[in-house]
């Protein structure tokens, strides 16, 4: 049976030295788990705040491991260590701010500081990239927010098709959209 992977890459210097306990990278995993209906693979990653390996992580999880996405999990505020967002942008083809526009939006609702996230997506290949906030409430908010739009970019871009559950997160794609 064949199966989506999806990447998620925590970014935190102490997750990745096991000074601090990872949450988000799991909050992500759990998220999928329950919107999610067809097959797929979590493809785990937890590194440093370090350009070069944020952008060699992406690479490897979109051009070898072949994830149709792959969302990050920190990284996006205006902190000196904080290249989630410039790495992002390194690695990808095309950018999709209304990515971020949305999740600042939603998160706004919450939080005046969501003001300050700088998260972005974009395109790589066939691979979706999101940057996501480190705390597993603003995931949450986020990802209920962009991921009506999720599987269909994917399919646009000719990676797997994602199903999802209805109950938990309704997805949008148009009539003509067929079923890969």
């Amino acid at each position: 049976m064949s199966y989506a992977k999806i990447g998620i890459v925590t970014i935190s210097d102490r997750a990745s030295k096991g000074e601090y306990q990872d949450l988000g990278g799991p909050a992500i995993r759990e998220w999928f788990t329950q919107a999610l209906t067809n097959p797929w693979r979590p493809v785990a990653r937890v590194i440093p705040d370090e350009q070069a390996d944020i952008e060699a992580t992406l690479r490897e999880l979109c051009d070898v491991e072949g994830c149709c996405l792959v969302v990050t999990t920190g990284g996006t505020g205006p902190a000196l260590r904080d290249v989630t967002p410039e790495a992002t942008e390194a690695v990808c083809q095309k950018m999709l701010p209304g990515f971020g526009e949305l999740m600042r939006t939603a998160s706004l609702k919450f939080v005046p500081t969501a003001i300050l996230s700088r998260q972005t997506a974009g395109v790589r290949g066939n691979s979706l990239i999101v940057n996501l906030p480190g705390k597993p409430s603003a995931i949450d908010d986020c990802l209920k927010a962009v991921f009506p739009a999720i599987p269909y970019c994917i399919d646009l871009i000719e990676g797997n098709y994602l199903e999802a559950n209805a109950e938990f997160c309704k997805v949008f794609r148009p009539a003509h959209a067929k079923k890969a």
